[in-house]
């Protein structure tokens, strides 16, 4: 940890007003910023209540409670300070503009905290991706996922397997060194390449998950689909509780994909409303069409939404689609009944948009195909594309050393360095200088 560098300070807690707001300050000036505001620096890890003031023996901004963490046993590494003050909006404001009078302070940027915290050794790069996950989770299930990952579930597991594959290259190194031993290299290599082949498996078997993982994280895509006037925008509304979408009796409202996040039994679903599938002139809902096709057959599941007063079912829906299920609206208006086929190829649905009918059992339905597609996936090691990515490249570096490389010591070494090189950049342990801003631009401020 450098010295010379500034102290952050930011707002850590929620938007005002709360009950309670927590300030924090990163940096080797924390200790000033306490001596400053509240004439003291308590115990380690021990909350004082105290006043604060705007500078010493100013005028008193607020009675706190602080606290003192000093390096490196601290969130950041760093000295750091806490101060929990009441969290009305002037309180906060008077707090944070104290704190940027003291020489050598500034607001903290989005994630710069916990970039900190990876700079100093506190945090590897999937325990920074596992806290980004945890703030934004909308579900227990995603909750339960991110905090694996900053718990260590990948980055611990990762660093297992890099320790192994170094201990591996020096293994087929020693033999490189020593040419004139007999049968030294042989010996050598042979365990070496036993290592690589059994972390090829392993890392092989974390791969073939389904994607369940990105697919927990970033929730199951379900697409509203059909012919215009079907009611789609109607029940798009019902499923989310709240008018999301504009509901016309005139075709082609909806020109542009909305999209809505619902939490199904703590599995993330978020639905699509695309514009009605039809042949039109006009270019903006040409678009739209064009749009709805690709979304819905992007999607994990299409409900495709027709008018149970007439007899049109089939249409063009899109093409790659996991599963369709048939949605009949306006069972209201229909003359004849409509009874749920939950068998067969494809499920049919026969709901009312406007009255509610039908709805429950298809939210339940929604709800288990949620539970299905995603069962296992809180346990799956890889929750992003890096991660994936990544872990192949260490997979093709394996399966080159072990393959047309495995009788030259020269290349299963330089395979094996190469593998241990990405797992390595997994963890952000070597050459991540690229990855970094795009990893901490989403953060909020104050982590």
């Amino acid at each position: 940890m450098t010295h010379d560098r500034d102290t952050i300070f930011a707002l850590s807690s929620g938007r005002p007003p709360v009950a309670v707001a927590v300030i924090r300050v990163s940096g080797p000036r924390a200790r000033l910023a306490l001596e400053t505001m509240a004439g003291r620096v308590p115990e380690p890890r021990r909350a004082r209540l105290t006043r604060l003031r705007d500078r010493p023996g100013g005028d008193v901004l607020d009675e706190a409670l602080i606290l003192w963490f000093p390096a490196p046993n601290s969130e950041t590494g760093e000295d750091v300070a806490e101060l929990q003050v009441h969290g009305g909006q002037a309180v906060i404001a008077a707090v944070l503009g104290a704190l940027g009078r003291i020489d050598g302070l500034r607001p903290a940027e989005a994630g710069e905290f916990t970039r900190r915290a990876f700079e100093n050794g506190r945090l590897d790069l999937t325990a920074v991706e596992g806290l980004a996950d945890l703030i934004f989770a909308e579900t227990e299930a995603q909750r339960r996922q991110a905090y694996r990952q900053l718990a260590g579930t990948l980055g611990q597991r990762v660093e297992n397997w890099r320790s192994l594959l170094i201990e591996a290259q020096a293994l087929v190194e020693a033999g490189i060194d020593f040419p004139d031993e007999g049968d030294v290299p042989d010996r050598l290599l042979a365990p070496a390449l036993a290592v690589a082949r059994g972390l090829r498996e392993e890392i092989a078997a974390a791969l073939a998950d389904d994607k369940r993982g990105e697919r927990l994280r970033d929730g199951l895509v379900v697409a509203i689909a059909g012919p215009p006037n079907a009611g789609k925008s109607s029940l798009l509304n019902r499923l989310a509780r709240r008018d999301v979408a504009i509901v016309t009796p005139h075709a082609g409202t909806t020109r542009d994909v909305i999209e809505v996040h619902l939490d199904l039994e703590g599995y993330p679903v978020t639905l699509l409303d695309t514009a009605g599938i039809r042949d039109t002139q006009d270019p903006v809902e040409m678009e739209g069409v064009r749009r709805a096709r690709e979304r819905a057959g992007a999607a994990d599941l299409v409900l495709w939404v027709t008018d149970a007063t007439t007899d049109a079912v089939n249409a063009d829906r899109g093409e790659g689609t996991a599963r369709i299920w048939q949605v009949r609206n306006k069972i209201d208006l229909a003359r004849r009944d409509l009874n749920p086929s939950p068998c067969g190829s494809e499920e049919v649905f026969p709901i009312s948009a406007l009255t509610g009918a039908g709805l429950a059992e298809l939210v339940a339905a929604l709800a288990r195909f949620a539970s299905a597609a995603l069962a296992g996936a809180e346990a799956s090691l890889v929750t992003r594309e890096r991660h994936r990515g990544a872990l192949r490249k260490v997979v093709e570096a394996l399966d080159r050393g072990l393959g047309e490389g495995a009788g030259r010591e020269d290349i299963v070494a330089e395979e094996l360095r190469l593998a241990a090189r990405e797992l390595g950049r997994l963890t952000g342990r070597v050459d991540v200088e690229d990855i970094l801003d795009v990893i901490f631009r989403d953060f909020c401020i104050g982590k």
